[in-house]
C-alpha cells in the first residue's frame, strides 16, 4: 500500500535501452471495498491528462468504486497518474446537475429537457431565418469529449448551420501542436511512439513539466534513468519542476525567449557538424535559409536574451549533437508563450537536422495538453476540417460535401475557421448572438478574466453551457444542459502517439443527464437538419453508429481508422492509421523519410510563421516539397509584454501533478483537494529576500489587467518569473479563501499569430506583501515544481490512509 498523494509516481521499475517496460498494476479502491467486492470491471482509459493511461473501473451496485491499471496496454503497462486513481470520485458529487436549468427573472431554475431545448431551438431558428444567419452561431467545446461527440457537433456546425465560428479549448493547450507539425510535415499526427522511451539515448523536454502533466509518461523516464545505459535528459523550463531537478542540463531560460535559445542552438549543431547532411538534402526544404537566419545567435548573444550561462547552452548542444537516438517532448512552455509556433518548429528543425524521426528511440511529441484534443483536432470541432482535411483545398472540402451529401457552399471554407479569441471579439461585438459552451470553463481558464465574464453576461447573448455542474461559467448562462461524463457514456478517444483507446460505459448517469452525443443528436433532430436529399443530415443514433460515419471520413486520411473497431479496442489501444496497408495500426510515421507534403494531400498551404499570414496555393505549389519536411526559419522578437519599472517581475502560469484544468472533477475528489486545496504564487528566494516576502506570507499580485491575493511560496523558480497555478476559480471559494484566486485575472489578451493559441507565459506582474503568514505555509504542495527550498519549515505533503493504493509487479 502506497499513499500515491506523497508519492505520485510510485515504486520504479528499472530497465535497459531496448527492453520491455515492465509492467505494474495501480489499483484504487474507494470505502473499504476489495476486488471480490467489484461485481465487474469495464475497460475505459484517463480523462484527467493526455497520456492515454488505459485503466478498468470498478462497479459495485451500480456506483463505479474504484479504478486500476490495464497492464496489458501499450501506453501505461497498469500504472496510473494521481488523478485517475482518485479523481472519478467527482462523478457520484452531490453538486452534480440533474436536470437541465434555464433563466427566469435573472435566475436560473430547473426545468425539463423539452423546455431547455426548445429554447435553444427557437432561438437557433430565429437567428438562422434572419439576417446573418449563420454567422450569428459560435461553439466552444472541449478537449474532453468523445471522438463520436466531436464528429457529430462539427457536423452540425459544419453542415447543418454553415458556421465557421467553431473552436475549442484545445487551441488553449494543443493548438500549437497541430500548427507546427502541418507546417513542418504537412499534415497533423504525431510521428513518434510512447516506445520511444525505452529506445533512446537522449531526452529533451521543451517547456513540459511532464512530471505533473503527465505523470505515467515521466515515470517510463525515470525507469529508464534508473536503469543500465541511461538516457541523458534536457530540461528547458523556468522553474526548478522535478523534470529539471533530474536533468544533466537544466536551461532556466527567460520567459518568451524560445526561439532564441533554438536559433543558438540549431546553429552549433551546423557550425560542430552535428547534423546529417544526407538526410537533410535529401528529405527537407530550407536548409540555406535556416543556416542564414541561425547565424545571426551565436552562443554569447543567445546567452544574454535567454539569461543562461553559455556553458550550459554548450552543454545542451553537445547532448543534443551527440547523441544517437533523442527523444524530444514539447508543451506548455513552449505552446503558450512568445512565438509558439516558430519555436515548437524549431524543435521538429532539431530532429530534421539529425535525422531523428521514424525510428526507434529517435521520437517527437508535440504533446497535447487534454485527454481528447487529438480527437477535437481530427474531427473539425476545433475549427480545422474534419479528417485532417486543408480548408484551402477545394476537392477536401468537396470530399465531405459528397460525404454529407451537402452543397459545397453550405461548408465553410472561404477564410480560415475562428479560432477563440475572436470568437469571444465576435460575441463582444454582438455578431455572435448564440454561443454554446459545452465541458469546458472559459471563465476561469481564459485571459483577461474580467473582460471574458463581461462577454458571458451581455443580456444580449444567449449563452448554452453543457457541463457536469454549475461552474462559473454556467452560472452566467441562459440555458444550461446536464450531461454525463466518463464512466457513464460510451465513446473513443485517442492519445499523444495516437493511440485509440474505448471507454465503455459502467454505470448510468444521474438524475435526468445524458451524454453528449446524445444532446447534439436530440438538437440535430429538432432542428431537422436534412442533407440535399431530404434525408437526416445525422443518421446515426449511438456511438458505435457514429464511430463507424467517422470511419468514412477518415477513409485515406492521414487518421485512418477504417480499420478499427470497438471489438478490437475492447482488446486494448490501436495507433492510426489503421487500414488495409495498416491492420494492426502504425507505431511511427514517416520512417521512409516521407512527408505529407504533397499539395494534393497535406493540410495547410502555410503561414508565415513570424506574421501568421497565409500562404496561396500556388505558392505552396511552386516550393515543389515532393514528399520532404519544411525547415522554418524565424528571428526571435521580443515578447508583446515586458517587465516594466512599474512591472517589473514576468508571471507564467501552470498545473500541478494534483488538479486538472479548472478542477471541475479534481476540485472534488477529496485526496486531490488536500494536497492542492488552494492557489499560490512561486517566488525565488532572491526575490522574496528583495521584496521581504517569506513563506506563506499574504501577498497581492498585480498585473495591468487585474488582481490575484495568494500565499507565497519561496522555492526554485528563477529570480524575476513569478508562478501561479490557473486551475483556481471561485466556485468553492468558502470561508477563508482568498476572494481572488484566479490566475487568468492577470494574463495579456495576445495569442501566437500562427495557432493563435494565447500566451499565458508572458504576462508583467508586480507582487506586494499585503501580510505575514500567520505562521500558515503556503497552501502549494512539497512535491513537484512547487516544492519549497532546502530547510523551510513546511509541513510534507500527505494523503494519509485515505489516499493508500496498491502497486503491484509480480505478476502484473
Amino acid at each position: 500500500m502506497i499513499d500515491r498523494i506523497a508519492d505520485p509516481w510510485g515504486p520504479s521499475t528499472p530497465y535497459g535501452p531496448g527492453e520491455p517496460w515492465p509492467a505494474r498494476v495501480d489499483t484504487f479502491l474507494a470505502d473499504g471495498h476489495t476486488d471480490a467486492d467489484v461485481d465487474r470491471w469495464v475497460p475505459s482509459a484517463s480523462i484527467l491528462h493526455s497520456n492515454g493511461d488505459a485503466m478498468d473501473i470498478a462497479v459495485h451496485g451500480g456506483r463505479i468504486v474504484g479504478v486500476r491499471g490495464r497492464a496489458g496496454d501499450r501506453i501505461n503497462h497498469g500504472r496510473l497518474d494521481v488523478k485517475d486513481l482518485y479523481g472519478w470520485q467527482a462523478n457520484h458529487s452531490p453538486d452534480r446537475l440533474r436536470r437541465p436549468l434555464v433563466r427566469e427573472g435573472g435566475r436560473l431554475v430547473e426545468a425539463d429537457w423539452d423546455t431547455a431545448m426548445g429554447r435553444i431551438v427557437a432561438r437557433s431558428k430565429e437567428l438562422l431565418d434572419g439576417p446573418g444567419g449563420w454567422g450569428h452561431f459560435g461553439f466552444y467545446t472541449s478537449g474532453q469529449l468523445f471522438l463520436e461527440e466531436y464528429y457529430t457537433l462539427s457536423v452540425i456546425g459544419k453542415a447543418g448551420i454553415g458556421t465557421p465560428h467553431m473552436d475549442g479549448n484545445t487551441r488553449l493547450c494543443t493548438a500549437t501542436a497541430a500548427s507546427a507539425l502541418k507546417a513542418s510535415f504537412g499534415t497533423d499526427g504525431q510521428p513518434g511512439s510512447y516506445t520511444d522511451v525505452d529506445h533512446c539515448d537522449a531526452i529533451a523536454l521543451w517547456g513540459h513539466n511532464v512530471a505533473e502533466t503527465q505523470s505515467v509518461l515521466w515515470m517510463r523516464m525515470l525507469d529508464r534513468r534508473r536503469g543500465p545505459n541511461a538516457p541523458a535528459m534536457l530540461a528547458v523550463d523556468p522553474r526548478a519542476t522535478p523534470v529539471a531537478r533530474e536533468a544533466d542540463v537544466h536551461l532556466a531560460v527567460r520567459n518568451g525567449t524560445n526561439v532564441a535559445l533554438l536559433n543558438g542552438l540549431l546553429r552549433e549543431l551546423i557550425r560542430r557538424g552535428w547534423y546529417d547532411e544526407a538526410y537533410v538534402r535529401a528529405h527537407t526544404i530550407g536548409f540555406a535559409e535556416l543556416c542564414r537566419v541561425v547565424e545571426d545567435y551565436p552562443v554569447r548573444r543567445v546567452a544574454e536574451i535567454c539569461d543562461v550561462p553559455a556553458r550550459d547552452l554548450e552543454a545542451a548542444a553537445e547532448l543534443l549533437g551527440t547523441c544517437d537516438r533523442l527523444l524530444s517532448t514539447v508543451l506548455q512552455g513552449f505552446y503558450q508563450s512568445n512565438q509558439a509556433t516558430a519555436a515548437s518548429c524549431a524543435v521538429n528543425n532539431l530532429h530534421l537536422l539529425r535525422g531523428m524521426l521514424g525510428r526507434p528511440g529517435a521520437g517527437l511529441y508535440q504533446m497535447n495538453g487534454q485527454p481528447t484534443a487529438q480527437n477535437n483536432r481530427e474531427c473539425g470541432a476545433d475549427g480545422d476540417l474534419p479528417g485532417l482535411r486543408n480548408w484551402a483545398n477545394p476537392e477536401h472540402v468537396a470530399q465531405l460535401a459528397r460525404l454529407w451529401n451537402v452543397d459545397v457552399d453550405t461548408i465553410p471554407h472561404w477564410a480560415p475557421p475562428t479560432h477563440a479569441m475572436q470568437i469571444f471579439r465576435y460575441a463582444e461585438q454582438g455578431s455572435i448572438k448564440l454561443l454554446w459552451i459545452s465541458a469546458t470553463n472559459p471563465a476561469v481558464s481564459l485571459p483577461d478574466l474580467a473582460r471574458i465574464r463581461r462577454i458571458l453576461a451581455k443580456p444580449e447573448l444567449f449563452l448554452v453551457v453543457q457541463d457536469l455542474f454549475l461552474t462559473e461559467t454556467a452560472e452566467l448562462a441562459d440555458v444550461v444542459l446536464p450531461a454525463a461524463t466518463w464512466g457513464e457514456k460510451t465513446g473513443t478517444f485517442t492519445s499523444v502517439d495516437r493511440t485509440v483507446h474505448i471507454s465503455d460505459k459502467a454505470v448510468d448517469p444521474p438524475g435526468e443527464a445524458r451524454p453528449d452525443l446524445d444532446i447534439f443528436l436530440d438538437y440535430a433532430r429538432r432542428m431537422d437538419f436534412r442533407d440535399r436529399d431530404g434525408n437526416p443530415l445525422v443518421p446515426w443514433s449511438d456511438p458505435e453508429s457514429a464511430f463507424e460515419a467517422w470511419k468514412e471520413c477518415s477513409r485515406g486520411r492521414p487518421c485512418d481508422y477504417t480499420g478499427i473497431t470497438y471489438e478490437r479496442l475492447r482488446g486494448g489501444g490501436i495507433q492510426w492509421p489503421c487500414d488495409s496497408e495498416h491492420p494492426d495500426g502504425t507505431e511511427r510515421l514517416y520512417t521512409d523519410g516521407v512527408f505529407n507534403t504533397d499539395p494534393d494531400y497535406c493540410e495547410t498551404y502555410g503561414q508565415d510563421l513570424a506574421t501568421g499570414a497565409e500562404l496561396l496555393p500556388d505558392e505552396y505549389r511552386a516550393k515543389e516539397p515532393g514528399g520532404r519536411a519544411f525547415l522554418h526559419a524565424t528571428p526571435y522578437q521580443p515578447s508583446p509584454e515586458v517587465p516594466s519599472d512599474e512591472y517589473p517581475l514576468l508571471l507564467t502560469t501552470g498545473r500541478t501533478v494534483y488538479q486538472f484544468h479548472t478542477r471541475t472533477k479534481t476540485g472534488r475528489a477529496t485526496q486531490l483537494v488536500h494536497a492542492a486545496p488552494e492557489v499560490w504564487v512561486e517566488v525565488s528566494p532572491a526575490d522574496a529576500d528583495r521584496l521581504g516576502v517569506g513563506e506563506g506570507d499574504r501577498v497581492r499580485v498585480e498585473s495591468p489587467r487585474g488582481v490575484v491575493r495568494v500565499r507565497a511560496r519561496v522555492c526554485g523558480v528563477r529570480p524575476g518569473v513569478v508562478f501561479v497555478p490557473f486551475h483556481y476559480g471561485y466556485w468553492d471559494a468558502g470561508d477563508g479563501a482568498e476572494p481572488d484566486r484566479a490566475a487568468n485575472e492577470l494574463t495579456v489578451t495576445a495569442w501566437d499569430p500562427v495557432s493563435k493559441q494565447p500566451i499565458f507565459k508572458v504576462a508583467a506582474v508586480r507582487l506586494v506583501r499585503e501580510g505575514d503568514s500567520g505562521g500558515r505555509a503556503a497552501p502549494a504542495p512539497t512535491v513537484g515544481g512547487s516544492a519549497p527550498v532546502a530547510g523551510a519549515d513546511v509541513p510534507a505533503t500527505v494523503g494519509g490512509p485515505a489516499a493508500e493504493a496498491t502497486s503491484t509487479t509480480e505478476g502484473a
